[in-house]
């Protein structure tokens, strides 16, 4: 499947619930968070039906997000049969880790590859106050489970805020050791991370050559995301950039995004996009399903532009209530 602008798009994100067991700062609000009802949320069986017809287009990878997704019930369920379906060479999974080591075991069984740990700081205390749940050692006990899961592709995301500048050379020291990818994400500035501070790659390359020398050329495969990397002397893992306000890489965007209410949404920054689950609802087979898509996907926007005055068109919802 290609857009109109010659993209292949191949990467489908699901959110499986816009629910989740932290609170953080440029995420959620802290108290009084609108849920939405579960009888809104896309079914299991309704996914699959949705990534089956998706995969009949040329989607080949599949990234389960929340909210946290491992909050939902029987997630490892979910990874079977989305492994299972034609075309689908890929299923990994983005979590703040903190219900992960229980629940790795039966994932990995299912046939999940990859996960994707987000972790601001190794701070406890300001891990309370980013994420507003004092959980970093079930955090941490998530990360150590998955690098000791042999086979599962591991990668750290930090997205650095101005008050967590203390950890950033912590966080990418992790990958001295370890085969591990630690990314440092731009604040987006979608919902609340849009009156937030942020750094930008410039300053956190900056700052981390300070610590470990000048930052060294490695292969950039490994994944189907935008994230561009580099290692320093010594290091066995790499830490890689996403950096889609300063760096933006919309020429080379390859993803659309399953929101948990069942819109397919082609760009983050704005609300264009098809709703699926009405279509399911209304007894749409899959020959109608795979037309919406192919119609939304094509239609995909140029590019964002998150650096201008916004627009009627621009995304107004919160990264939970999207999919992260």
């Amino acid at each position: 499947m290609t857009d109109q602008y010659g993209r292949r798009i191949h990467y489908l994100r699901v959110s499986v619930t816009d629910r989740c067991d932290l609170r953080c700062r440029y995420c959620m609000p802290e108290e009084g968070v609108e849920w939405v009802e579960h009888s809104h949320i896309l079914s299991y069986e309704q996914i699959v039906r949705l990534v089956r017809a998706a995969a009949g287009l040329g989607i080949d990878t599949v990234r389960l997000t929340g909210g946290e997704p491992l909050v939902r019930k029987g997630l490892d369920k979910l990874v079977w049969a989305v492994k299972a379906i034609d075309g689908i060479r890929a299923v990994t999974l983005t979590t703040n880790g903190v219900l992960l080591a229980q629940q790795l075991p039966a994932l990995r069984a299912a046939g999940l590859d990859g996960v994707n740990l987000s972790l601001d700081t190794l701070d406890r205390g300001q891990y309370a106050a980013i994420a507003r749940r004092d959980l970093l050692p079930r955090a941490l006990e998530g990360l150590e489970a998955a690098l000791n899961t042999p086979g599962l592709k591991v990668k750290l995301n930090c997205v650095p805020m101005g008050d967590n500048d203390d950890q950033l050379v912590p966080l990418a020291a992790l990958a001295r050791d370890r085969a591990l990818d630690v990314r440092f994400i731009e604040l987006m500035p979608i919902g609340l991370g849009s009156s937030l501070p942020r750094r930008t790659q410039t300053e956190v390359l900056e700052k981390l050559e300070g610590a470990f020398g000048p930052a060294l050329p490695c292969a950039q495969g490994g994944g189907s995301g935008p994230g561009r990397y580099v290692t320093f002397g010594g290091f066995t893992g790499r830490v890689g950039f996403i950096s889609a306000v300063s760096h933006q890489f919309c020429e080379s965007c390859n993803r659309v995004r399953l929101t948990a209410t069942g819109f397919l949404k082609t760009c983050l920054q704005y609300e264009t996009g098809v709703n699926l689950k009405a279509l399911l609802e209304s007894g749409a087979d899959g020959a109608a399903i795979r037309a919406a898509m192919e119609g939304a996907i094509f239609a995909k926007p140029a590019c964002h532009h998150f650096s201008a005055p916004g627009t009627a068109e621009d995304e107004r919802r919160s990264m939970y209530q999207i999919g992260g």
